[in-house]
């Protein structure tokens, strides 16, 4: 897949889980910085999502333990964060202020958040997949909808 194909296919599986769980989206027409809409009917409001997607795991610094990364723009105009793991359809979603707080580097106006997939690596931040679990989206709709 080209990246623009990774970036649709991780918007997709964004809007599917949200649907899953009871929240509506749709997606915008033009890249903005934002995504995606989400619509929460307990809270009468809209959110706004910003995907970043990844197609599979890759070697940390090119040669290290297997790893996801995404890099955001600090300025990012949205709420909410969606990380996604295409390999693994896992969706992680954030408040933009938790995912700035928890991005372990901070380079040149952005953000660059990362997960290592064994539970073997050693970091001075959190950063190992099994640690971000109360992120999953399905761990999430609720705090953030209302659902």
């Amino acid at each position: 897949m080209n990246t623009q194909q990774i970036g649709k296919a991780g918007e997709l599986l964004v809007q599917y889980q949200l649907l899953k769980l009871g929240i509506e989206s749709s997606p915008l027409t033009t890249d903005s910085g934002i995504d995606l809409v989400a619509f929460s009917n307990q809270k009468n409001k809209p959110f706004t999502i910003q995907v970043k997607a990844n197609e599979k795991p890759k070697p940390g610094g090119g040669k290290g333990a297997l790893a996801l990364d995404w890099w955001l723009r600090e300025n990012s105009p949205t709420e909410l964060v969606a990380l996604v793991d295409l390999s693994h359809n896992r969706t992680w979603l954030f408040l933009h202020s938790t995912f700035a707080q928890l991005a372990q580097q901070k380079s040149n106006g952005k953000f660059h958040f990362y997960m290592y997939l064994s539970d073997d690596v050693s970091a001075k931040k959190r950063a190992k997949v099994c640690e971000f679990e109360e992120f999953l989206i399905e761990n999430q709709v609720g705090s953030i909808f209302g659902v």
